[in-house]
């Protein structure tokens, strides 16, 4: 048994206008828009399929407090390129972040909400991945992480070091998952998560409890009688996972 990596959930004030910048951003277009939900993925895209993963924007009534744990990479081709998207971001409602980085090639944003997200100097690694480069996860431990993803999801663990781990779709296609060892605690609920959903035919109850036997824990984040479960990894950052599709 395993499952996929299907999109991120990210949560705004107002779902559709972040919904919209990213959109924008990435040169992707809404799918679905219902109240309180904006879904983006690309145009002409079947989902799911691991060369994508799109993004749910969905209207909680919290406004954002502390640096996100999760958040994207963008990929470009070339230093023009970086400075170009970097620009068009800007138009679009992006702002500088400065969360320490210092001297960096890499230029970080934050998105009309103040997600942070990085536009990245050209990286060979990163040339066929589409927009988005990487999900990064900031953590503790990045061994540990990988060791708990790389058998929650049928994604290859490309590499593992004491500061950083690197996974990927079995298929070597679309963006990689990234977890990079970072200083500080988490002290809220992450504003970005991960959803994961199983194969058509597999058993959802199946999934959650080989998570749960994996190290993951369940959550009441409010959230009432649904079809997903909330569930949070070693480090305590919430997931769902999802119905079989």
């Amino acid at each position: 048994m395993a499952m996929r990596l299907v999109q991120i959930a990210m949560d705004a004030r107002d779902d559709s206008a972040v919904g919209r910048f990213w959109a924008e951003a990435l040169g992707w277009g809404v799918d679905s828009e219902e109240p309180g939900v904006t879904n983006i993925e690309p145009v002409g895209f079947a989902y799911p399929d691991p060369v994508a993963v799109c993004i749910d924007v969905i209207a909680v009534p919290e406004p954002k407090t502390v640096k996100n744990r999760v958040h994207v990479d963008l990929a470009t081709t070339s230093v023009a390129h970086q400075a170009e998207l970097v620009e068009r971001l800007k138009g679009l409602g992006a702002t500088p972040a400065d969360i320490g980085q210092g001297d960096v090639p890499w230029t970080v944003l934050a998105d009309p909400e103040g997600n942070e997200f990085c536009v990245l100097e050209p990286r060979e690694i990163y040339r066929d991945t589409g927009p988005i480069a990487a999900v990064v996860v900031d953590c503790a431990d990045p061994r540990a992480m990988a060791r708990f993803w790389d058998e929650a999801i049928d994604w290859t663990l490309h590499e593992v070091t004491d500061d950083h781990a690197r996974m990927r779709s079995a298929r070597g296609v679309g963006p990689y998952l990234e977890f990079l060892r970072t200083p500080g605690v988490k002290t809220v609920k992450n504003r970005v998560h991960l959803d994961l959903r199983p194969y058509p035919g597999d058993d959802q109850a199946a999934e959650v409890a080989r998570l749960r036997a994996l190290g993951a824990t369940d959550l009441d984040l409010g959230q009432g009688d649904v079809p997903w479960t909330c569930l949070a990894d070693p480090e305590g950052n919430e997931f769902d996972v999802l119905t079989p599709r």
